[in-house]
């Protein structure tokens, strides 16, 4: 398979092992409800660190991944920060923010994505799927990374979203009017999409003339262009005329032509003389429709009504068109995340976003569970500033509900300008006085403006209401200091038992830990993690150092003894400072117990 190159490919390639674990913090100030790490979460943090710790507790669990990166247009100001081995790369940190004169944007580009793709892959469930938006600046690598990634089996589909509502008259060459959204499942064999709903025009093709008792019913067309062994003969209407597919083919055999004649499914017309047609129920058909990869702003919004929608929280800036003081953040409108998520996820699905900007797929999962009553849940990582004034707070208000004062308007006209519209000023110029004469009384006033060779004709009016919360609890993170080797061994900065037994098991098997099934460690230190595929898993352990180097935190053949007769049936693995029985004398004992020492150090024991 072909492979995507780019400078420094070499250094991150397995540059997301090297990144350090840092515990996550909970703050309480700053969350709604009860502060948990299996609920909803918002981290505030660099999102490969996030990542990174978030992997011992949901590596292998989440359903749907939606990304919202930097598209690298060269004008968005973001920095390359990853503190990765190589000299090149650490020169690229003293050249932030990557600009649209920087040569190398697009190597930094991938260098940024690629350990972050590497993590996010590894949260995925079998069943799970992924969706990215972009732009043409760095679709094209995007596809390839992922095919590397992924495996280019797993790709499903590339989609288009339209991103305008009106062209770009003052377009150097054409009229941007698109995103797309990059769709790959982790494995294509078992992820199925969700069928939407389907909409009220699909339902009206529908009818009942001849009065059917099976229901509405549309006609479908009984030829085809492909050939077929047994679609050429001629068929007798109910008036005596005379059909034959002419130069295409019968879709049934002339047998099940009239087996389906004689269950009334074969529409002949009004005057029962027309070209047999199947008469295809209303009852029978799919329930749902299939996704397509074209997406409409009538069906997922634009970029504007992600404007409103941030402006209705007051968290938008019309006047100077920021988000929070902030120009390079480009929301994306709820009704598109709606959509990923009604293709991607259940019911109960584990949704991350770690590109989580102004909190839009919060909003979103929040907003289905209240619809029905779902338990979705939501993992949201952002590294800016704002995660706690703009991510969390937009959170803070869909649940509490909010008070808006401020503007409301309604588009009453909108027509893109031509110069015969130009020529025909005074007939246009009439059609905006009658809409005023019309409206005027429903607004506070009409305001008229020209922007990108469009005309909108808006109605003003300020208003004041409440807007109902949609309920729900979430939990404020930040990240915690790395867990380093040097201060562990002095003791200097011991994790908890939790963190570090998260860490351990997802190191030693590659899974996500349980918290409901891990105990508190004993008076011993004792303490169990939980089952994986392989083994039960223990850790010995105090944030201690005195007891870190104490006798008591030895494997010993008693407690071995003991913990594999409380949970017989497989192997068990126990990480510990140190131990006083051989792997020979277990083994010999037949005692299904292997020895782990913390990966990082051995603590001196103290033998006595």
């Amino acid at each position: 398979m072909p492979e995507l190159s780019f400078k420094g490919k070499e250094f991150v390639y397995n540059h997301h092992l090297a990144v350090p674990h840092r515990p996550l913090v909970p703050d309480a100030a700053k969350s709604i409800g009860e502060a948990r790490l299996d609920g909803n979460l918002i981290i505030h943090g660099d999102n490969l660190h996030a990542l990174k710790s978030l992997l011992p507790l949901y590596a292998g669990k989440v359903d749907c991944i939606f990304i919202d990166p930097p598209y690298n247009t060269g004008n968005e100001g973001w920095c390359y920060n990853d503190n990765v081995n190589s000299p090149m790369m650490q020169a690229w940190l003293k050249e932030n923010p990557v600009g649209i004169e920087d040569g190398l944007r697009h190597d930094k580009w991938c260098a940024m994505m690629w350990p972050r793709l590497r993590l996010l892959h590894e949260f995925l469930a079998e069943t799970g799927s992924f969706w990215m938006t972009l732009d043409d600046n760095e679709i094209h690598r995007a596809r390839g990374m992922l095919d590397e990634i992924f495996g280019e089996q797993n790709f499903i589909a590339c989609c288009i979203w339209q991103k305008n509502y009106a062209p770009k008259n003052t377009a150097k060459y054409f009229s941007e009017d698109h995103d797309y959204l990059l769709v790959l499942a982790k494995n294509k064999t078992l992820w199925r999409p969700r069928m939407l709903e389907r909409t009220a025009e699909m339902e009206a093709r529908y009818e009942n003339p001849d009065n059917d008792p099976r229901g509405p019913w549309k006609p479908s067309d009984l030829t085809a262009r492909n050939p077929y062994s047994k679609g050429k003969y001629t068929v007798t209407g109910p008036t005596g005329k005379r059909f034959d597919s002419g130069t295409r083919y019968w879709r049934q055999s002339y047998e099940n032509f009239l087996k389906l004649d004689q269950e009334n499914r074969i529409w002949w017309g009004a005057e029962r003389s027309n070209m047999p047609q199947q008469k295809r129920f209303l009852s029978e058909v799919q329930q749902g429709r299939v996704p397509q990869t074209l997406w409409f702003y009538t069906d997922v919004g634009h970029t504007q009504d992600a404007k409103k929608e941030l402006l209705q929280m007051h968290l938008f800036d019309p006047q100077n068109d920021m988000v929070e003081g902030d120009s390079t953040i480009t929301p994306k409108p709820s009704s598109l995340i709606e959509r990923v998520l009604e293709i991607g996820a259940g019911n109960d699905a584990l949704v991350l976003d770690s590109f989580a900007g102004s909190g839009t797929t919060a909003h979103v999962v929040l907003a289905a569970n209240r619809k029905d009553g779902g338990d979705r849940k939501f993992i949201l990582v952002e590294c800016e500033d704002y995660a706690d004034r703009l991510t969390a707070e937009r959170v803070r208000r869909v649940i509490n509900g909010y008070a808006y004062t401020g503007t409301q308007r309604e588009t009453l006209l909108e027509k893109n300008l031509t110069f015969t519209d130009l020529k025909k000023a005074d007939k246009l110029l009439n059609q905006i006085a009658g809409i005023e004469n019309l409206e005027a009384h429903c607004f506070d006033k009409i305001e008229k403006k020209v922007k990108d060779g469009v005309l909108t004709v808006e109605g003003v009016k300020a208003i004041k209401e409440k807007t109902e919360g949609l309920r729900g609890a979430f939990t404020y993170c930040t990240l915690g200091d790395a867990v380093d080797m040097d201060k562990l061994l002095t003791g200097e900065a011991l994790p908890s038992f939790a963190q570090l037994g998260a860490l351990l098991f997802h190191t030693a098997t590659n899974e996500a830990i349980n918290p409901a099934k891990a105990t508190e460690p004993d008076t011993h230190g004792l303490g169990y993690l939980g089952e994986s595929s392989a083994f039960h898993v223990w850790l010995i352990y105090q944030p201690d150092l005195t007891f870190l180097q104490s006798r008591e935190a030895a494997l010993t053949l008693a407690k071995a003894r003991a913990l594999a007769e409380a949970k017989p049936g497989k192997r068990h693995l126990v990480f510990a400072p140190a131990k006083f029985v051989s792997q020979k004398l277990l083994d010999a004992e037949r005692i299904p117990v292997e020895f782990a020492p913390l990966p990082w150090a051995l603590y001196r024991v103290e033998r006595g």
